[in-house]
């Protein structure tokens, strides 16, 4: 049994034994204590912190008691307000220490105003808050857009110079924050709105960007710094629909990458359309460049009547209908020899079928001229290789067709066709889908852009149809006399109208010089113009003798060789006596009577024979214009009904006539 301790031990250390018990006491009682102190004091100090409100507005003084002592803050309106506010509060019964933090309400300018999503619970507001919108009330309003979790700090200053409408842009922000992962913040600076922030799933990313292409009314975006999420199933996909349209779906790693796709995409279609449904995110591989692979599928799906081209897994796979024959084995040899870095082969589930439509295209463009589409043979190819070189001989022939069967009848004529009708554009080009072909681009001349139409279907073999969309180039008018004269001279450009011998119609080949002399005059209303005729060399076949209202497009009566009336009362007439006497009989010996009687004959038949060698009276025919005149009035016709006033314009006076080495001259007169 263990001894006891003594009365000594107990007298000198028995103080000690009461310690622990001591210390519990404090322990409880200190907290209580001091709370019931706090409390009393912030009830105290509760006057003090209203009667800093003005009419209507939100307190501006805000306490944080601890313990005996407070800490003021906030922004007073002025100096002898904060100096009041501090002076009552050193006043307060039972209050120790007063810590002031009281600042004094400015001009805010830029008025700036941060939101950060410090954590998924917790938004910071920091910056600018304007001065008659009080914490509490700000966080009020806000509150609404935020998961019901979500606490807002509002560490931000009281400030004059808020832009109008402040509420609705920084709850504008402040929804745009929700779908962001913590670390995102939005900004207003005076009316600008910005925003910066990784988005926590593909559909946010999607639901932001819309919502910004709309900030509130009064206020613009800024500069948006959004990332999109990482998606674990990064995808990418072209579809060739039937008809060339192109549908984009999958992923994209960026907005600069989606604008570089989709103008590979425009491209690609050829006029088509392009349906973009990508949507982005990162999570392509590493080493890949979205650009590159974009190219690629494209090239891909270039060679599919119809089909998809598919990146997923690192791995690009095809499928659909080839493009022709040729196609399967070129997709097999790209996916093989060509891939873009990183990316692996994938299956190939590809069918041949016959085209259908059948289509070829020839666009030309400022320095060049495409082809494009299928062609039946090496021997239709080199025939509209042919047609276009004399035609196009100042651009680039780029030949990218393909041989492909299944070709409707007579398609190297309606290409010939379209041809001719493209070589008078400044730009356009000519579609063939099976038996139709259309004809679209810029002319350039006012004055013919509506012929074109008409003009091609008359040229289209048997079977087939055309349609033809030009637009007319804009109307200008020009006072300078000299550019007027140099414009007149472009339209000339060295031009020879040299109509064939002994006709007046208009050749095709005069009509781009006559709509290009039409659109000067036009422009320029101070030009005259004199037209002068050519005639035939020496040796040509004599002139018809068309008539003088012969319509400029269709003048085939001028050349029928028909005469006229005038021409049948200009003729000479035969005279009864110009023709052969009978043979006379045996002569006999005359009689008196029978001399008497041969004297009266003779006299008669001379009577007879000068009334019929005297010229029967008619009324004289007008002379007949010599055929450089008529030239002449057939290009001042066809002139006038290009829209040049009568009064611009004159052929030239009987008699006169041009070089006909030179054929058809058209001088401006003083």
């Amino acid at each position: 049994m263990p001894a006891l301790p003594s009365t000594h031990s107990l007298r000198k250390f028995g103080w000690a034994v009461g310690l622990p018990g001591l210390a519990l006491i404090v322990g409880v009682a200190t907290p209580f204590l001091a709370s019931r102190t706090e409390r009393r004091l912030d009830e105290t100090a509760g006057p003090v912190v209203r009667a800093t409100a003005e009419t209507g507005l939100e307190p501006w003084l805000r306490l944080n008691v601890r313990g005996r002592d407070l800490i003021a803050t906030g922004e007073a309106p002025n100096e002898a307000g904060r100096v009041a506010a501090l002076d009552r509060l050193k006043r307060l019964p039972g209050l120790r220490h007063v810590v002031g933090r009281i600042g004094i309400v400015e001009d805010a300018s830029p008025f700036v105003w941060t939101a950060t999503r410090t954590s998924p619970e917790r938004i910071e507001l920091t910056g600018n808050r304007p001065v008659e919108i009080g914490p509490r009330a700000l966080a009020a309003k806000l509150a609404p857009e935020l998961p019901s979790e979500t606490r807002i700090v509002d560490q931000a200053k009281a400030a004059r110079g808020a832009p109008p409408d402040f509420s609705a842009a920084s709850a504008f922000a402040l929804e745009q924050l929700k779908p962001l992962a913590p670390g995102a913040s939005a900004t207003i600076a005076d009316t600008t709105v910005s925003l910066s922030g990784e988005a926590s799933t593909v559909a946010d990313y999607e639901a932001v960007r819309e919502a910004l292409a709309h900030p509130p009314t009064g206020f613009t975006m800024g500069k948006v710094d959004l990332r999109p999420a990482v998606t674990p199933d990064f995808r990418f996909a072209v579809t060739r629909e039937r008809g060339g349209n192109l549908v984009l779906s999958g992923n994209v790693v960026s907005e600069t990458a989606r604008e570089e796709i989709r103008a590979l995409a425009d491209d690609a279609a050829d006029g088509a359309t392009v349906d973009d449904r990508m949507q982005t995110a990162r999570g392509l591989a590493d080493g890949i460049d979205p650009t590159t692979l974009g190219r690629f599928a494209f090239q891909l799906s270039s060679l599919l009547q119809d089909g998809s081209v598919t990146y997923a897994d690192s791995r690009l796979s095809v499928s659909g209908t080839a493009l022709d024959g040729q196609a399967i084995g070129e997709i097999d040899a790209l996916l093989r020899d060509g891939r873009p870095s990183g990316t692996r082969a994938g299956p190939v589930d590809l069918a041949a079928m016959p085209l259908s439509p059948y289509r070829f295209m020839v666009r030309r463009e400022s320095d060049a001229v495409t082809l494009t589409g299928h062609l039946p043979d090496g021997a239709t190819r080199d025939r509209i290789l042919a047609t276009l070189r004399p035609r196009f001989f100042r651009e680039r022939i780029v030949d990218k067709s393909r041989i492909a069967e299944g070709a409707p009848p007579n398609l190297a004529g309606a290409v010939e066709a379209g041809i001719t009708s493209l070589a008078m554009l400044a730009t356009g080009d000519i579609r063939l889908s099976d038996r139709s072909l259309a004809l679209t681009g810029d002319s350039l001349y006012r004055e013919s852009a509506g012929r074109f139409e008409a003009d091609l279907a008359r040229r289209m073999p048997a079977g087939w149809q055309a349609q033809a969309e030009v637009k007319p180039p804009p109307g200008t008018t020009l006072d300078d006399p000299a550019a007027c004269r140099n414009s007149f001279d472009r339209a000339m450009n060295g031009s020879r109208l040299v109509f064939a011998p002994g006709g007046v119609t208009l050749r095709a080949e005069f009509y781009p010089t006559l709509d290009a002399v039409a659109s000067a005059a036009k422009a320029c209303p101070g030009l005259r113009i004199e037209v002068t005729g050519h005639a035939d060399p020496a040796g040509a076949a004599s002139a018809p003798k068309p008539a003088l209202d012969a319509g400029v497009e269709n003048t085939s009566s001028a050349e029928s060789g028909k005469p006229r009336d005038a021409d049948k009362a200009s003729k000479p007439v035969v005279a009864k006596a110009d023709k052969p006497h009978a043979k006379p009989a045996d002569p006999k010996p005359a009689s008196a009577k029978d001399g008497k009687d041969k004297a009266t004959v003779d006299k008669a038949a001379k009577e007879k024979d000068a009334k019929a060698e005297a010229p029967k009276e008619a009324k004289p025919a007008e002379p007949e214009p010599d055929i450089a005149r008529q030239r002449a009035l057939v290009i001042v016709e066809y002139l006038l009904q290009a829209g040049i006033p009568a009064d611009r314009i004159v052929a030239a006076p009987a008699g006169r006539t041009n070089a006909s080495g030179q054929g058809v001259g058209l001088a401006l007169r003083s």
